[in-house]
């Protein structure tokens, strides 16, 4: 799980991804595949988009 956050982090800071879009894709897979509960590096940043805050 830290390999995909630095994974996705260091796609986003190189211009690669959207790094907002990338973060939900990998936590709605999660939820998909049957995951009551997320425990994630990404939660922080997860609540505020959810939230409609901008960073």
């Amino acid at each position: 799980v830290s390999g995909e956050y630095s994974m996705i982090k260091a796609a986003a800071a190189n211009g690669m991804l959207d790094e907002e879009k990338a973060m939900m894709e990998s936590l709605l897979c999660i939820r998909r595949a049957g995951a009551d509960v997320i425990l994630t590096y990404f939660a922080l940043e997860a609540a505020r988009y959810l939230c409609g805050e901008k960073r």
